[in-house]
């Protein structure tokens, strides 16, 4: 979750929604984030909403999060009345939401489910950073619902670990991967990031074999972004380090491709693999197929019925907006047909199922023949009426996107 938020239209105290965002609602895809901003220490890559105990300041704290976290769902069942559907996948991210002990993440678990209801074959993921769990707390986790695990590997080259400020040992993740497995989660992921300054090929091939070797059904891999502000872009900024550039980064996006292919794993998202199609993330396929969802947290997003708005970032605002009654929401904005459509392309083109042409504007499909043609396209998914990306239109998805909108 980026820790900038946008500019916006002023949001109702209540949380209220407009009636046509709320027509059909029951119909559609329901999820909930769950955002959890404490971090033990900040990594130096990173530009989320997160808070170290120092960071906190007054009025914020981990111990009373669950309790602020239930009071923002209780709102949004308020908000989103009766005609509200069922929940089918939660995610509770972060931040390092495993820093909050698992009873508390079960309570919150437990009051989505008395609130909304969850479907019986719900997704219910948490992410945890390697070192955040037990043997005892993946178990509790488990036994309150959890189905799902997502662990932050990043690497298990020690001097990457180093650049990227990780706290974890090489081969602290894998047995993290392996506790849970034992603790009875059938669904376990494990993120990579690539083009840390100084990581060689060699050093991604490693992780990439580490990540393929565990019992994990999915992997996601990142190309590392040296986001403003944070302390390893300004450590490059200085020429302490220095950025991999944009070739090098294509070189390894097609290492991970050929690695994660050759270990049973399919591309389903530009940046996502999974074993088999159950073992995709439904949360974000929720996301990016335009699903509705409520994010508790501070920063948090939420969209529903073309309705997108987000929460006061710091933990002390949010909590204070709670404790007053009011709704936690800095912002929000409605988004016309045309947005709609446009973030429609932005995120489906990055699916393996690619998106219909036929939506398209005359610009667009002419961008999309020319892309076919030059190779970015699959050939024989455009003869069917679909855009769907070759690995080299992986590479250049942005790009690709761009024309298609144009």
């Amino acid at each position: 979750m980026p820790s900038t938020l946008p500019v916006g239209e002023p949001a109702p105290a209540d949380g209220r929604l407009p009636g046509a965002a709320l027509d059909g609602a029951g119909d559609r895809s329901f999820g909930v984030y769950v955002h959890v901003p404490f971090c033990a220490t900040r990594c130096g890559y990173c530009d989320f909403n997160t808070y170290t105990a120092a960071e906190l300041g007054g009025g914020a704290s981990q111990s009373q999060y669950a309790e602020t976290a239930i009071a923002e769902l209780e709102l949004s069942r308020r908000v989103l009345g009766p005609g509200a559907a069922p929940v089918s996948t939660v995610f509770f991210g972060g931040g390092t939401p495993t820093l909050l002990p698992a009873g508390d993440l079960v309570r919150i678990l437990r009051r989505i489910d008395e609130l909304f209801g969850l479907v019986p074959d719900a997704e219910v993921t948490t992410e945890a950073n390697p070192e955040s769990v037990t043997p005892g707390s993946l178990a509790a986790l488990r036994d309150g619902g959890f189905t799902r695990v997502s662990f932050g590997m990043q690497s298990v080259v020690p001097h990457v670990l180093a650049v990227l400020d990780r706290r974890h040992t090489p081969g602290r993740a894998a047995a993290a991967v392996t506790e849970a497995k034992a603790a009875g989660f059938d669904h376990l992921s494990v993120d990579l990031i690539y083009g840390a300054p100084g990581e060689s090929d060699q050093d991604w091939q490693a992780s990439l074999d580490a990540a393929t070797a565990t019992d994990v059904d999915h992997v996601s891999a990142y190309s590392l972004i040296l986001e403003p502000g944070t302390r390893l872009a300004a450590q490059v900024a200085r020429g302490q380090l220095t950025a991999t550039d944009d070739d090098l980064l294509a070189d390894r996006y097609e290492l991970a491709e050929r690695a994660l292919t050759a270990a049973g794993f399919e591309w389903y998202e530009v940046s996502n693999w999974a074993r088999r199609p159950e073992d995709r993330a439904r949360h974000n396929l929720l996301y990016w197929t335009g699903g509705d969802w409520w994010g508790i947290g501070p920063g948090a997003h939420s969209h529903v019925g073309g309705v997108r708005w987000w929460n006061v970032k710091h933990p002390r605002d949010y909590a204070a907006a709670i404790a007053a009654g009011r709704s936690p929401a800095a912002a929000r904005e409605r988004l016309d047909a045309q947005q709609r459509a446009a973030e429609d392309v932005l995120l489906r083109l990055r699916l393996r199922e690619g998106l219909r042409l036929e939506p398209l504007s005359d610009a667009g499909l002419a961008a999309a023949a020319r892309a076919r043609d030059d190779g970015l396209l699959e050939a024989a998914a455009y003869d069917e009426g679909r855009a769907v990306l070759t690995l080299r239109g992986r590479l250049l998805a942005d790009a690709v996107v761009r024309d298609l909108v144009a």
